[in-house]
């Protein structure tokens, strides 16, 4: 597939994904080089929408894995289907099997249940492989997927070493819960996704919800810069302006008002104290961002 970093920012911008050049230069890279792309950034900026978008414009599926805490290889990798395996001894518990056969048998291509990794390079044509919030699981986890990630392979002891049909285009996300091994660093290329500039918050809310009103997209992108500066727990991501955005202009609002951010603000804030310290500050944020009067 011949690209470019200017092909890949057309095609993320035909799915409505308002990219920049070291997006677009980054995906392009990752896949030129066939290394994957590590994407790091505050929760709710974007990164596992990249996965997303990928596939769709390159109509191709997407296999996502999505990491927790206690994640093992038999979640990410493969494991075997121990209900037919046991269901086969007992059916030929008393014919006249070695056990070397009946070993060989069961660890059988027919008895392997694939899981994201191993599904990703057995597929004939390249998927997007999203490897979702690394973060969050095990530093133990990580030395799993390294050969995958190196190699394009998988080893099983049973069976042998599964080099890849196809290599896919993979996305690792990290929110920075943990810090990332450098093991795992070396083997990707890197991208860090920040909290939007306000033009380019103003255009993604434009680009999703078309049918808002102008003034009030202006006004939500400024109130949630100004909400981003504030010591909160949980600072309010790209993700939670969309909500806003698309929850106030399907409620017919034109304009914010205090009274309008008071009762939605449960869509931008998802903590309790964060809830109580921006509602005894909406004066001050009204003035911050400068249209007072016209949320008044």
């Amino acid at each position: 597939m011949n690209l470019s970093a200017e092909h890949i920012q057309k095609l993320l911008e035909q799915q409505a994904y308002v990219s920049d050049s070291s997006i677009a230069t980054s995906i392009y890279l990752s896949m030129l080089l066939k290394k994957p792309l590590l994407i790091e950034g505050p929760a709710g900026v974007g990164k596992t929408e990249i996965a997303k978008v990928i596939a769709d414009a390159l109509d191709t599926g997407l296999i996502r894995l999505q990491c927790y805490e206690g994640l093992d290889a038999n979640q990410a990798i493969y494991e075997w289907n121990y209900q037919r395996q046991l269901l086969y001894l007992k059916m030929t518990e008393r014919m006249d099997i070695s056990v070397q056969e009946k070993e060989s048998d069961i660890f059988g291509e027919e008895y392997l249940l694939e899981r994201p990794l191993l599904k990703s390079i057995r597929a004939k044509t390249p998927q997007v492989l999203l490897i979702d919030e690394i973060d969050r699981a095990d530093e133990e986890f990580e030395s799993f997927f390294l050969e995958l990630l190196s190699e394009w392979q998988i080893s099983i002891p049973e069976i042998g070493t599964i080099k890849a049909e196809s290599i896919p285009y993979a996305i690792i996300t990290s929110n920075r819960v943990r810090e990332l091994s450098d093991a795992l660093r070396r083997r990707c290329l890197y991208l860090w996704i920040d909290f939007p500039s306000f033009d380019k918050e103003l255009e993604i809310i434009i680009a999703k919800v078309p049918n808002i009103n102008k003034t009030l997209a202006e006004q939500i992108t400024t109130f949630m810069g100004s909400v981003r500066q504030m010591k909160l727990e949980k600072l309010p991501g790209v993700s939670e302006t969309l909500d806003w955005a698309t929850a106030l202009a399907s409620m017919h609002i034109d304009h914010l008002s205090k009274e309008v951010v008071e009762s939605t603000l449960g869509i931008i804030l998802k903590d309790w104290k964060d809830i109580r310290d921006t509602q005894l500050s909406l004066d001050e944020l009204f003035e911050k961002v400068g249209v007072q009067q016209k949320m008044k």
